[in-house]
């Protein structure tokens, strides 16, 4: 048995009545419910229909996303979570580079590191080299001027905990703003690269050993066996190369708002929703948020 999801941006809640009906009878699917009203919607079909992958681009033109997947298993015990752009609306390091004048040149190298056009230990390390000589100070101040958190991320992670799942926050990125984030949504725990200062100062390189998209990797495969869950009880979410390969050693791998070159290696592709669509993929309702 197989549950189909059709889930909306909540800002927008332009999934209709007509739409669920539609797909749900074209399928031969039943059991049709609102997890939210015009927000989020499943149904259940025996099979994955063959024409999935053209319903999926026909909902996309509507600003919908579709889901399909096993019914069981489906709610998983542990979420392993990039950070930048997929729990905060921000990359840390542009925001850094922003404030010391560099910041188009890092952008750009940003933009084709997590495309995977780049070597990601490489590309951080010459963006961070230009990082070298900003008082280390200005990470408070971009913490609390420039980093704002994915809509529905509290939510996320209230729920899942409150169902007794392990949240662990995994980023290429640095500790300075994990912490932060970790702290302020509820995370278990976290791991990230740490930006090594000298005389109250960045010095423009960071600790070894340096984590990429390897060290996505181990961390699933560290936590799971530590608290003696399958990959299957995991739900990763991420929207870089880097974390291709969290993704799909994941039970559930979801690439979210993602490089073009990324959701194309994804089954889970969430393009119009925020975070609580992870929820509703896992069977929550809406009244079911913690």
């Amino acid at each position: 048995m197989f549950t189909a999801t059709l889930i909306a941006d909540p800002s927008q809640a332009n999934l209709d009545q007509a739409t669920l009906d539609a797909l749900c009878g074209a399928w031969g699917g039943g059991g049709a419910r609102w997890l939210n009203p015009n927000v989020a919607a499943e149904f259940s079909c025996d099979t994955v229909p063959r024409n999935a992958a053209q319903a999926w681009e026909g909902l996309q033109g509507l600003g919908v996303d579709l889901v399909v997947q096993p019914s069981a298993g489906r709610r998983k015990k542990m979420l392993l979570a990039d950070m930048d752009s997929t729990m905060i609306q921000q990359e840390c390091i542009d925001e850094l580079a922003d404030v010391a004048g560099v910041g188009a040149r890092v952008k750009e190298i940003t933009a084709r590191a997590m495309n995977g056009e780049l070597d990601f230990e490489g590309a951080l390390l010459e963006r961070v080299g230009l990082l070298a000589g900003l008082p280390d100070s200005v990470i408070d101040e971009v913490i609390a001027t420039r980093i704002s958190f994915m809509p529905g991320g509290h939510d996320l992670l209230g729920t899942m905990k409150a169902n007794g799942a392990y949240c662990a926050l995994v980023s290429g990125g640095f500790t300075a703003f994990t912490g932060y984030v970790a702290k302020t949504l509820g995370f278990d725990e976290s791991r990230a690269n740490t930006l090594l200062v000298v005389d109250g100062y960045l010095s423009g390189d960071v600790a070894r050993p340096i984590l990429g998209r390897e060290a996505k990797v181990q961390a699933l495969l560290e936590i799971s066996d530590r608290l003696g869950l399958a990959h299957a009880d995991v739900m990763a979410v991420g929207d870089g190369a880097n974390d291709l390969g969290m993704l799909g050693l994941a039970g559930s791998g979801v690439a979210l708002h993602a490089k073009p070159s990324v959701a194309a290696q994804c089954d889970i592709r969430i393009n119009h929703g925020d975070l609580s669509a992870l929820l509703y993929i896992q069977g929550y309702a809406v009244t079911d948020f913690a």
